[in-house]
């Protein structure tokens, strides 16, 4: 097999999963701000907290600070698809993929958001909170496994 060959589907891949990551970003986003409402409370600053705790920087007005957060969390969603397309790369297809990149995604988040401060520990949310969060994250696996396997029809 040609390397530059590899290189270059791997980073197609990527490409087409990164789509599917946008995809699956604005369907997540879409189910946390209809949870969000229907349980009357605000919408989450967590992506930016992990940010501003990371890199030391603190926006200056909630304008700043929405879209730092806005940043954070299509930026993730975005580079975290182009992942997916890295497992196709890679030779996983369909619930094997879909698996691995759960696994991967939300092991990220756990170990990301409590060492940035921007999340106590999931042990410590409650049943209730830590199956919210599960399942936000299954419907953005499942929008970006189910586009890219759409997206990347060969």
């Amino acid at each position: 097999m040609d390397p530059s060959r590899t290189l270059h589907d791997a980073a197609a891949l990527a490409g087409v999963g990164a789509l599917a990551g946008v995809l699956g970003t604005a369907a997540m986003t879409l189910s946390s701000v209809l949870e969000a409402k229907a349980r009357g409370r605000g919408s989450s600053t967590t992506p930016a907290t992990a940010v501003e705790n990371a890199l030391g920087v603190e926006p200056n007005s909630e304008e700043h600070e929405q879209r730092l957060n806005n940043l954070a969390h299509w930026g993730y969603g975005t580079s975290l698809g182009a992942l997916r397309g890295l497992l196709a790369a890679a030779g996983l297809s369909g619930p094997a993929a879909a698996g691995a990149h759960l696994g991967v995604v939300y092991g990220m988040e756990q170990a990301v958001l409590p060492a940035t401060g921007a999340s106590p520990p999931a042990w410590t949310w409650g049943g209730k909170e830590l199956g919210i969060d599960v399942a936000h994250h299954l419907v953005y696996i499942g929008v970006t496994s189910a586009a890219f396997e759409w997206l990347d029809r060969r």
